[in-house]
């Protein structure tokens, strides 16, 4: 039944317009319609019934987070630029929508045709978290669509993914047809190829993912592979064709120097959270801190010369009229040309008021001699990701971040004008003790005293603090996570011993931990995790990324329904030799990770002091 349902050829199928229905019952009836319109300046319409292929690309957040995301713009940018190919944008509607589109039996829809999302010959979602799951679940059931790919027959469209959870996608296999692993502007403009001609062949959809399968190492096709189990954990993961690889590799832009990049972004009608320019000066991060997936996993490094940045970054301007350029990287202090490229932005847009952005900006040996840079930039605020309060315990996790340096960046910035200062820092980490918790506190009151040598006043900071996750393709995922109660415990420390200094400049925030939990819990299962995600969904899990909509106990029962507890799953712990749900989807080698994990648990077991909740 499933491979028939397979084997019908692509063929076109009729655009089904919905703008007036829309018009109609629809956009009077919700909050902020404006979500929903579509019709920004620097759109791309084109007529889809002229065209060979039609690609809605759905990001599963609302507008206004889905139009800040760089993935999203980029991938919008490169197939339009295909005058043969046509691909508009589908955001996941808020709570309200949906209620309106599902009692007026409306199908989701696009922004720039109002055409159905079934109309489209591909649906490509973008999967930037393991909490978004669920919206790729309720806008395929909007859409008219069975969730499940063997529900899913011949006239239905292609679902394809993407994005940084595809590395970790085993959870997501049975609802997606492809994943495109790795980096995308180059690999998707070689997939619409075959897709179209595939399409205009007559094939099979079954036929054109198997080639797609057999000639690209970045296309991972779950239906053609199968995992077997012993006693609970994978024991084989095997191809159904002999011709199959059963390791794949990222695709990788090598000239990113002249990589695409859209330089004519849509400007949003509702306000996105990021409004800027956004252009990536580098890809790639020489860091190798243990616990970051993407440090591992988006390589090798590769820069983008000053002046390609800087007419890149002219050109969006002009067509944005936004007033703030942001330059991107996994490590903007590592950046090579940083001095010469911001000398030229600010001669340029200084006196244009525009404002630069510089995030991720590395704390080490330099960083203190980096304030003096940015003399003319918005001082509203330097961010800083110190992870870990001493540095024993970031060199367990491999940042080389020394207190000096960091105390020399930090007065550096308030001589140079920074007025507020905020601090990351992440709580459960192998080998951490009572001191290290504590330890956040005492190192962000140092910080903040800091500043009264400039100007006698105490700098106000906002510490974020998050709990360690072991994500896959890290030297850390092999670790179990902590328990909720040592969480919770930590977070209550934290805030007792931020009373006992009187430390009222210090602002803490802590990330929800019951999310942290479903991160660890998703993000490292196989696939049979998808009983669980469709479980939840069904519930009425989405938007697990809202505090209005996150609902931890339905994710508890979901867990339950496949018999599992879901803090048991987040503190599963790997060993060495097991199969793991993501080793096979990209990523460095496996040897080369046990490399650094085996130089973690040296690190720990040399270590004297006790771990808090041990």
């Amino acid at each position: 039944m499933y491979r028939a349902l397979y084997n019908s050829p692509m063929e076109n199928r009729k655009t089904e317009i919905l703008a007036e229905r829309i018009d109609r019952e629809f956009l009077p009836l919700v909050r902020r319609p404006a979500r929903y319109i579509g019709g920004e300046v620097n759109q791309i319409r084109k007529d889809l019934e002229k065209c060979d292929l039609t690609v809605a690309l759905c990001f599963p957040d609302v507008y206004e987070v889905g139009m800040s995301n760089t993935g999203l713009a980029l991938i919008y940018h490169v197939l339009n630029q295909k005058s043969n190919v046509a691909a508009e944008r589908v955001f996941a509607p808020w709570t309200d929508a949906e209620a309106i589109l599902r009692k007026r039996h409306i199908p989701l829809f696009s922004l720039e045709s109002k055409a159905s999302l079934a109309s489209f010959d591909v649906i490509a979602f973008g999967l930037s978290n393991e909490l978004c799951y669920t919206n790729v679940l309720n806008m395929l059931d909007l859409a008219g669509l069975a969730v499940r790919r063997s529900e899913r027959n011949a006239a239905d469209p292609l679902i394809i993914a993407g994005g940084g959870m595809a590395n970790c996608c085993e959870p997501v296999a049975d609802f997606i047809d492809l994943f495109v692993l790795g980096e995308a502007e180059e690999a998707v403009v070689e997939l619409a190829d075959l897709l179209v001609a595939g399409k205009t062949q007559g094939q099979s959809k079954s036929d054109i993912l198997l080639t797609a399968a057999q000639r690209f190492e970045w296309a991972y096709v779950p239906q053609f592979y199968e995992f077997e189990y012993k006693d609970g954990p994978i024991a084989a993961l095997k191809a159904k064709h002999e011709a199959l690889r059963t390791r794949f590799s990222n695709a990788v832009v090598t000239d990113f120097e002249n990589a695409p990049v859209p330089t004519a972004p849509i400007v949003p009608f509702a306000e996105a959270v990021h409004e800027r320019v956004s252009i990536e000066i580098m890809r790639g991060c020489p860091g190798r801190c243990r616990f970051c997936q993407a440090s591992f996993c988006r390589r090798p490094i590769r820069v983008r010369s000053a002046k390609r940045v800087f007419e890149l970054a002219q050109a969006a301007h002009k067509s944005t009229g936004f007033d703030t350029v942001s330059l991107l990287s996994l490590s903007s202090a590592d950046y090579p040309h940083l001095e010469e490229l911001v000398s030229r932005l600010q001669g340029y847009f200084e006196g244009k008021r525009v404002g630069l952005s510089v995030p991720s900006l590395r704390v080490d040996q330099q960083l203190h001699l980096l304030p003096k840079y940015f003399s003319s930039v918005r001082k509203s605020g330097l961010t800083i990701a110190v992870e870990a309060a001493s540095e024993r315990l970031r060199r367990i996790v491999n940042k080389p971040l020394k207190d000096d340096d960091l105390f020399a960046a930090v007065e550096a910035a308030y001589r140079f004008g920074w007025q507020k200062l905020k601090l990351y820092f992440m709580v459960g980490l192998p080998g951490e003790t009572l001191d290290d918790v504590t330890g956040i506190v005492d190192l962000a009151e140092q910080l903040a005293r800091l500043r009264r040598p400039v100007d006698g006043k105490v700098a106000m900071l906002n510490v974020a603090v998050s709990w360690f996750v072991p994500k896959p393709h890290t030297p850390l995922g092999w670790f179990p996570q902590r328990p909720r109660a040592y969480f919770e415990q930590a977070r209550e420390l934290i805030i007792a011993e931020k009373l006992k200094r009187r430390a009222k400049f210090l602002r803490f925030k802590f990330h929800d931990i019951r999310r942290s939990l479903l991160e660890s819990a998703i993000g490292r299962a196989d696939r049979r995790g998808g009983r669980i995600i469709e479980a939840a969904w069904r519930s009425g899990a989405r938007f697990d990324l809202w505090d209005e909509c996150f609902d931890y106990d339905t994710w508890q029962a979901a867990f339950a329904t496949s018999n599992l507890d879901l803090q048991a799953a987040a503190q599963k712990e790997f060993a060495p030799e097991a199969i793991l749900p993501w080793e096979h989807l990209g990523g460095p080698e496996k040897a080369y990770l046990l490399k650094h994990f085996n130089e973690v648990t040296g690190h720990l077991q040399r270590q004297q002091q006790r771990p808090l909740g041990s």
